[in-house]
């Protein structure tokens, strides 16, 4: 497909020698010799890029530039023989391309429609982006068919339009990240940023400049300003994931940033003002964290306004299923494999409580469609933490139960965990030190 050019041109041996250097070039080349005709043209053809001289015989200087906006998106240059520095300003805030003077080269001239044209192209790819994205964080996307989920699904359609604070509870592995950037999406700010930030990732003496930024020389390493998370955000969303893990000293900053929405960086004395939208998430209690001393009452009440409550896997197991086939496809597509699970293995999946959530089905999913060697995954092939869920078992004594729920428990964390031996022993309450020996014992292995 050739591109489009469209030149406006009084002169009619420049206008002449721009055309042929164009065809030359393999574009397809319109002319006009008034700014009327022009516009015509525009009229009855899509351009990518419009070639107008600044003054024409019928159009007072530079006037084509609004009347090209109004019915046109291509890239503008303008060119001019009596070219000044206020005169190309204007043009570029007239929303021209770019502005070239008589008399120029060839080469240059090409040069600049070859750049222009790229501006024009990066500007289509971001509309269908755009477009895109919106469409990907459209509620479909989430996937759910239960009652809880449509409870979801309701709450994101109202609360998308407002800029309400709001705050998402559940255990960890549910969706509450997928929910927060839906919202966003479906929101007005949806075409400004949205920023992340888990505040349980980040050391203490850390997260305060990740969310405020810093001046130069703040302390040691702050080798020059920088902008924080609420100051990115601007305009847009700012996603706070963990909030309940954030350190008191900070949470009182994040109090004011709620009330007043402005901030200083750390080490600064200037005053950011920010227009942002906080959605934040916890699968912490907070009202138990007050309690305890742990979380600031008032920035509980502050976050709480609008609160959504993530429901477990385990209590809408009606999208067990259309997950399972989501990710299975997902995956399929990953590996280059076509495989699915027999009917055994699909009644256990829909047996299993997942504690890890949606999560947790999809590392199952992930492991099963990479490891499996046939078309089929079979009940066997299923982790042995989701077998044993499904087991009827027999009439025993009560130390082996007790010592066979201990080593299930601990080989269905580990198995969450992804064998991370210091989050393990963290969820089981127990020192490292006492894991590893509890492993070598119940001789369990990866």
């Amino acid at each position: 497909m050739k591109y489009r050019v469209l030149i406006i041109e009084d002169e009619t041996e420049m206008r002449v020698t721009l055309r042929d250097s164009l065809a030359a070039a393999d574009y397809e080349v319109s002319c006009a010799e008034r700014g009327t005709a022009g516009m015509n043209a525009l009229k009855s053809g899509a351009f990518d890029v419009i070639v107008t001289e600044a003054v024409l015989p019928d159009v007072k200087s530079l006037d084509v530039l609004n009347e090209i906006g109004s019915v046109s998106h291509a890239s503008v240059i303008v060119i001019t023989s009596h070219g000044t520095i206020k005169d190309a300003v204007k043009a570029i805030k007239m929303g021209a391309f770019d502005y070239i003077t008589k008399p120029f080269s060839i080469d240059e001239f090409l040069i600049a429609v070859e750049r222009a044209l790229d501006v024009r192209m990066l500007r289509e790819e971001n509309i269908r982006l755009r477009k895109d994205i919106t469409k990907y964080f459209n509620r479909p996307n989430i996937i759910g068919a239960s009652e809880a989920m449509k409870k979801i699904f309701s709450v994101i359609e109202k609360v998308s339009t407002s800029d309400s604070t709001v705050l998402l509870l559940g255990e960890s592995g549910t969706g509450k990240e997928l929910v927060a950037t839906t919202i966003h999406y479906q929101s007005s700010r949806r075409e400004k940023p949205l920023v992340r930030l888990n505040c349980a990732a980040l050391p203490e003496g850390l997260i305060e400049s990740e969310l405020f930024g810093h001046e130069k020389g703040a302390f040691t390493g702050a080798m020059k300003r920088k902008e924080g998370r609420f100051e990115l955000a601007d305009e847009g969303t700012i996603f706070l994931d963990e909030i309940g893990d954030l350190p008191l000293s900070t949470q009182v900053k994040l109090l004011r940033v709620l009330q007043e929405r402005s901030f200083e960086r750390v080490g600064g004395i200037e005053t950011v003002r920010v227009d942002v939208r906080v959605i934040a998430a916890t699968n912490k209690n907070l009202e138990e964290e007050v309690k305890a001393g742990r979380f600031r009452e008032d920035l509980y009440f502050r976050l709480n306004v609008i609160p959504v409550t993530v429901p477990p896997l385990r209590e809408r197991r009606e999208d067990i299923l259309p997950l399972i086939e989501y990710f299975l496809e997902k995956y399929e597509r990953k590996t280059a494999r076509e495989v699915h699970f027999s009917k055994e293995a699909i009644d256990a999946l829909l047996e299993y409580d997942y504690p890890g959530n949606i999560r947790e089905l999809e590392n199952i999913i992930e492991r099963c469609a990479t490891l499996s060697v046939s078309h089929v995954i079979e009940r066997g092939d299923l982790p042995p933490f989701v077998l044993k869920k499904t087991y009827k078992e027999s009439l025993l004594p009560l130390a082996v139960v007790i010592s066979d729920a201990e080593r299930d428990y601990i080989e269905k964390v580990l198995e969450i965990t992804m064998w991370n031996r210091t989050k393990a022993a963290e969820i089981l309450g127990i020192s490292r030190k006492n894991l590893w020996e509890r492993i070598k014992i119940l001789n369990l292995t990866k």
